[in-house]
């Protein structure tokens, strides 16, 4: 079953005593790994960068070119190269032994250092008496891996975060891989950390993970990739987070990766499928609320359970007293998606 195009975007809103104040517009596609649109809402090929759902891509050639077994790397950090986690105490001291283990040390690192995505552990770092480094990045773990692919071919480890550095080449050749777009259809740009980042239509990211989705369950490097992200969810973002929530609670059964400015990349081993949606404004707030409906539509996630998902379900906003102020809601339909979920 498959919906056309032209479906109205969802809309995730925001109430304030009763009252809608903001309307975030999303748009959403599952495909399985041949491109098949089983549903979707608003445009499926909205141009989207993918930004750090991309991470578990980027990861792949750590396997695949041999890196893994050289440097005999650990699930957690592995799971930490496609992380955008939380700055945590374990997540900085991850990649600082990674960096070790390849002979570099932070200032290798080119992602420089910016406030957590979780404010609590700004509040411990400033309590350290520090700012946060290149280490406390949320894609430390990703430029460690790369640096880690540097070493491992010989190439020079400088610069490693530009377009023609071997190392950016190989990670795009592996993109277009996945979204089966030719290299030269990879639209590119600079993403927050300093790597390339990929623009493509929407679609192509949810093929992309319905293929690493597929393959997953052989012994190859994308078997090693999403095993690593659903035993070790904790690292691949962090306390108080919907990637790690949403692997917790499913068991594996959804691997999820959030990308900055509303993107939501995930994958289905069981079926084949993947997912992508894209918040037009960018808003993150809206993409989580968006991901965890859809979840719920497809099954994997239960509406009337009091799991580590609840609270991305209808999250309350809070005023500068700790009061509740009002909530985010999903407002939109997924009929069609429960009804193919159940082979109707």
């Amino acid at each position: 079953m498959s919906q056309n195009s032209h479906n109205p975007a969802g809309r995730v809103l925001l109430r304030r005593g009763g009252w809608i104040e903001s309307v975030h517009r999303v748009h959403a596609v599952v495909t399985d790994e041949r491109g098949q649109v089983v549903w979707s809402m608003g445009e499926p090929e909205w141009p989207t960068f993918f930004r750090s759902a991309a991470k578990p891509f980027q990861a792949l050639p750590l396997v695949d070119d041999g890196v893994v077994d050289r440097f005999e790397m650990s699930d957690e950090e592995l799971a930490l190269c496609c992380a955008s986690h939380n700055s945590e105490a374990r997540h900085r001291s991850v990649a600082e032994a990674l960096l070790h283990r390849v002979g570099l040390d932070r200032s290798a690192l080119a992602c420089g250092g910016h406030p957590p995505l979780r404010p609590e552990e700004g509040v411990r770092i400033a309590d350290e008496g520090r700012r946060p480094d290149a280490l406390d990045s949320n894609c430390s773990g990703k430029h460690a891996g790369m640096l880690a692919l540097a070493v491992h071919h010989g190439w020079p480890t400088g610069d490693y975060h530009r377009p023609t550095h071997p190392v950016q080449e190989r990670v795009t050749r592996e993109v277009a891989r996945w979204t089966g777009l030719p290299i030269d259809d990879l639209e590119t740009g600079v993403d927050g950390c300093g790597v390339v980042c990929f623009r493509t239509p929407l679609d192509r990211i949810s093929v992309a993970f319905a293929r690493l989705a597929a393959a997953s369950s052989a012994d190859g490097a994308a078997g090693r990739v999403v095993g690593a992200m659903t035993r070790h969810p904790e690292m691949v973002a962090g306390v108080d987070r919907l990637d790690t929530a949403v692997m917790g609670a499913t068991g594996g059964a959804v691997f999820a990766k959030v990308g900055a400015e509303g993107v939501y990349g995930a994958g289905m081993p069981a079926t084949g499928w993947g997912l992508a949606l894209k918040v037009e404004d960018g808003g993150w707030r809206a993409a989580d609320v968006a991901l965890v409906r859809i979840l719920d539509a497809l099954g994997l996630t239960e509406p009337s359970s009091d799991d580590a998902v609840a609270p991305f379900r209808r999250p309350t906003v809070y005023n500068t007293r700790g009061e509740d102020a009002g909530r985010l809601e999903a407002d939109f339909g997924v009929a069609a998606l429960v009804e193919t979920a159940r082979g109707e």
